[in-house]
C-alpha cells in the first residue's frame, strides 16, 4: 500500500533526481550513525510508530556494501569448489543497520526502520527508536504497549 508520498520518494530514487543526489552528497560526509531531527519519509515513519514527541528519536544509518570475504584455501581444488565466491550473510543490510544503531543506543528500543537510498558504496536506512523509561512514552498507550513488550 504505497501512498502518494511514498510514490514520489520512489520516483525520485529511481530517476536519481538531482535533489536527492545533493542530499546524499552531504550524507556521505556525515558519520555512519547520524541522529536527525525528523524523518525523511514521514508517512513511512508514522506507519512504523513514529510520533513527534520526546523520547522518540530518528537515526540515519549508513551501511557499507560488499560481500563477505573468505580466505582462499591452499591445496588442490578446482576453482568452482574453492568456496570463496558467492558467500552470503544470513542477515540483510537493514538488519545490520538496526543492530548497529541499537549497539550505539543501548537504552532505546527499536520501533522500526526503512530504506532511504543506496549507491554503489553504501545503503542508507532511517531507524526509529523509543526510550522505554521516558515519561512521555510511558503515558502513551500505543507506544507503551509496543516498547515495553520489546524490552521485556
Amino acid at each position: 500500500m504505497n501512498t502518494a508520498q511514498d510514490k514520489i520518494w520512489l520516483k525520485l530514487w529511481k530517476e536519481n533526481s538531482p535533489e536527492l543526489r545533493d542530499r546524499v552528497v552531504s550524507w556521505r560526509k556525515q558519520d555512519a550513525v547520524t541522529r536527525i531531527e525528523k524523518p525523511s519519509r514521514i508517512l513511512r515513519a508514522r506507519r512504523l510508530g513514529y510520533k513527534a514527541k520526546q523520547g522518540i528519536i530518528v537515526v540515519r544509518m549508513r551501511v557499507g556494501t560488499g560481500g563477505m570475504r573468505k580466505k582462499r584455501p591452499t591445496g588442490g581444488r578446482r576453482p568452482k569448489h574453492l568456496g570463496v565466491t558467492r558467500i552470503k550473510a544470513a542477515v540483510n543490510m537493514r538488519q545490520v543497520a538496526e543492530r548497529r544503531v541499537l549497539e550505539r543506543y543501548p537504552n532505546m528500543s527499536l520501533l522500526g526502520s526503512y530504506f532511504i537510498y543506496k549507491d554503489g558504496m553504501h545503503y542508507w536506512y532511517e531507524v526509529i527508536l523509543a526510550d522505554a523509561s521516558h515519561p512521555r512514552i510511558k503515558k502513551d498507550k500505543e507506544l507503551r504497549k509496543r516498547v515495553l513488550s520489546s524490552v521485556a
